[in-house]
């Protein structure tokens, strides 16, 4: 990211953010320190932490640490101030391993981050409708994950049950099996007993899959029409459905426009490919990084394009007869979405 030159008077913050102190630095434009300071994470503190910098002079912008963690609520305070916030990716590896580590440092690292442009990003905002989809997704891809964890005890209890009832229950299908456990009445007095210990802990399982089951489908009736109001041209691609389009609204988050082109929006999904050419040898190698959750939506949508998509069926047999693997042919057809999803959400 490019640096903007500061003006005459103005300064730089850093916050190197924590579950309860955030430590803060302010830099002028030649990069000396004017001061740092820590500030209780309340909303008290981030107003002390925002009018301790603006003392030093107008504040240009702020390099925060953890923007989706720790630092949440000091980057919506700043957001409402109309001061650009500035996330810090990840540590300058050199300057730690030539004077240490310690928060005050990181502070200060953070804000020379932010006054060089090197290793920030624009935070995204997160006071709007996608901030609230992103809560409720997070919230359901947890329940998900429980299910399918509660799912697998479920079998694996069945598969070391006694005899008894590892033969009422084997043949059942997953539903019946379910709905038998929760209907069922062992008798809890008998809990010593490991075959009636069995049952009740079948039961316990098979009701929280259900209770599981329940939670996924409330979020479903939240999350479905908040995606359709927010971006209906996304879902009118082909191949996204809600899952994708959320997780691509996520990524992108409420101000897009954070993601100067297109290609910057592939890098972020990890569809760019980065170049690894040394000497005669000019190639490029398979991008691993990015938001990989963003990176398995445009997986789903090429694969579900493969089998539906005239157009990318055409482009992937000329492909095929041009030389190409099948995963090569999934990488650039991944490359080609990400411009679209591009272009739609930079038109909202």
């Amino acid at each position: 990211m490019n640096s903007v030159p500061l003006k005459i008077g103005e300064v730089v913050g850093g916050v190197d953010t924590h579950q309860d102190l955030h430590a803060a630095a302010v830099l002028n434009g030649e990069g000396t320190v004017l001061g740092t300071q820590f500030f209780p994470t309340t909303r008290h503190g981030y107003r002390q932490l925002l009018v301790w910098m603006s003392h030093f002079g107008p504040v240009a912008r702020v390099g925060v640490e953890c923007t989706g963690s720790y630092g949440a609520g000091l980057t919506r305070l700043l957001a409402r101030e109309r001061i650009s916030v500035l996330e810090v990716t990840q540590p300058d590896k050199g300057l730690r391993r030539a004077k240490g580590k310690d928060d005050t440092l990181d502070a200060i690292a953070a804000a020379q981050a932010a006054l060089t442009g090197q290793r920030v990003q624009v935070a995204k905002d997160r006071n709007g409708q996608v901030e609230a989809l992103r809560v409720l997704r997070t919230t359901r891809k947890t329940a998900v994950k429980c299910r399918r964890a509660t799912l697998q005890q479920l079998h694996n209890t069945i598969v070391a049950a006694p005899e008894d009832v590892r033969d009422q229950f084997r043949a059942m299908t997953r539903m019946k099996l379910l709905r038998t456990c929760v209907s069922s009445r062992p008798d809890r007095g008998n809990f010593r007993d490991p075959v009636v210990a069995t049952r009740l802990a079948l039961k316990s399982l098979s009701r929280r899959v259900l209770e599981l089951n329940d939670e996924v489908a409330d979020l479903d009736q939240l999350i479905g029409p908040l995606v359709e109001e927010l971006a209906p041209t996304l879902l009118a691609l082909p191949g996204v459905g809600v899952a994708s389009a959320g997780e691509f609204l996520v990524a992108a988050g409420d101000n897009p426009q954070r993601l100067n082109s297109e290609s910057s929006f592939a890098m972020l999904c990890g569809a760019c490919p980065i170049p690894a050419s040394s000497g005669k040898i000019s190639r490029h190698r398979l991008n691993r990084g990015g938001n990989r959750q963003a990176n398995s939506a445009l997986h789903m949508v090429v694969v579900s394009r493969i089998r539906l998509d005239e157009r990318t069926q055409t482009y992937m047999k000329r492909r095929l007869a041009e030389g190409l693997s099948k995963r090569e042919i999934m990488r650039c057809l991944k490359r080609y979405v990400a411009r679209e999803v591009y272009q739609v959400l930079a038109a909202k």
